[in-house]
């Protein structure tokens, strides 16, 4: 009961990359850089099982950002041609490739990292992708002039990986989507048709990961204009809801979203974001089981996986292990008391 995950990256290793960034510049290159991303996936790998994390994940370490670590395995997209973009409606500008023939994947994406996971660990194991409708939203368009019609173009591609994914062995394909929080419309009107195109066939389970960002100020700005109740997964969580999706991931701990909106993801298993991405203060296992506790007030136990709120890629390494440990042992006190 209450399995433990994390949202999926952590910080790289300081001889891999440049530490506490975002789009961190590898420190190697060629077969080396091959080579240290497999030796620093299996060292995620082996954090997360001292923490006592059950599903874990290759901690993004063969990636410098979780939507361009997918871009640059697919054919049409040229990143020599990068613009400036807003992105998730202008809280932040970046520069982007920009897509300029037809979509297509190149191989398989992430075959060396989840093969070697899947060696190195009997415990289950979860894979992320970027979802379809963030993909869109972090790229330029100089070809389908549809935003629609390229994401759903993405996420015939994602399919293609997922499926391998499956094959690999890996139990959980999640697919990261913080547009989600951003475009509520499009959610309803296609967003959750592109996932759809995304796990069709799907072998293993599904998961949507749904959350309001790194811990970076861009975010951190943006979510102090949001006011005292953060209600945006309201709209978006009864067509999860009824959506072929298997799990829903989700910010909880220090967020200000009403729990008793968990109550709208009726038949979802849930992964309830119980530790603070945005924030270098440590958990203690009380807060984590704290989380758990209001969280079963509005669905039933044995649907709880307890995680993260996002990503840790750009964290202080020492401050991401002690996390780790934090989430592991509030899980665990949590069994003791609710189990």
């Amino acid at each position: 009961m209450f399995p433990t995950t994390i949202a999926g990256s952590l910080p790289k290793p300081l001889w891999l990359a440049e530490p506490n960034r975002l789009w961190a510049p590898w420190k190697l290159a060629g077969a080396e850089l091959a080579e240290s991303k497999l030796d620093a996936t299996l060292l995620a790998i082996k954090r997360q099982e001292d923490a006592g994390i059950d599903i874990v994940t290759d901690g993004e370490q063969s990636r410098q950002h979780f939507v361009h670590g997918f871009l640059e395995f697919v054919d049409g997209i040229d990143f020599a041609r990068k613009v400036e973009i807003g992105i998730r409606k202008n809280r932040y500008k970046a520069m982007v490739p920009t897509v300029t023939s037809p979509l297509r994947l190149k191989g398989r994406v992430h075959a060396a990292e989840a093969r070697h996971a899947r060696a190195h660990s009997a415990r289950k194991l979860k894979f992320t992708l970027p979802g379809p409708m963030t993909i869109i939203d972090t790229i330029a368009d100089n070809y389908y002039g549809d935003r629609v019609k390229m994401a759903f173009a993405f996420a015939r591609l994602l399919n293609e990986e997922a499926r391998g994914l499956a094959a690999d062995g890996v139990n959980v394909v999640q697919f990261d989507e913080p547009a989600f929080n951003v475009y509520m419309d499009e959610v309803r009107d296609w967003g959750i048709d592109a996932l759809h195109t995304a796990i069709e066939g799907l072998t293993c389970a599904s998961a949507v990961h749904i959350c309001y960002g790194y811990g970076i100020k861009a975010n951190v700005d943006w979510k102090a204009t949001l006011g005292g109740e953060w209600r945006q997964y309201e709209q978006t969580f009864p067509a999860l809801a009824a959506s072929r999706i298997d799990e829903v991931s989700l910010e909880c701990c220090n967020s200000k979203v009403p729990m008793d909106l968990l109550g709208l993801l009726a038949g979802k298993a849930v992964q309830i974001g119980a530790i603070d991405v945005a924030t270098e203060a440590i958990e203690t296992p009380d807060e984590v089981a704290s989380v758990v506790a209001q969280a079963m007030k509005h669905i039933p136990k044995d649907r709880i996986v307890v995680s993260t709120n996002c990503g840790m890629a750009p964290m202080r390494p020492e401050v991401a292990w002690r996390k780790l440990a934090a989430l592991g042992q509030g899980a665990a006190l949590a069994r003791q008391r609710y189990g």
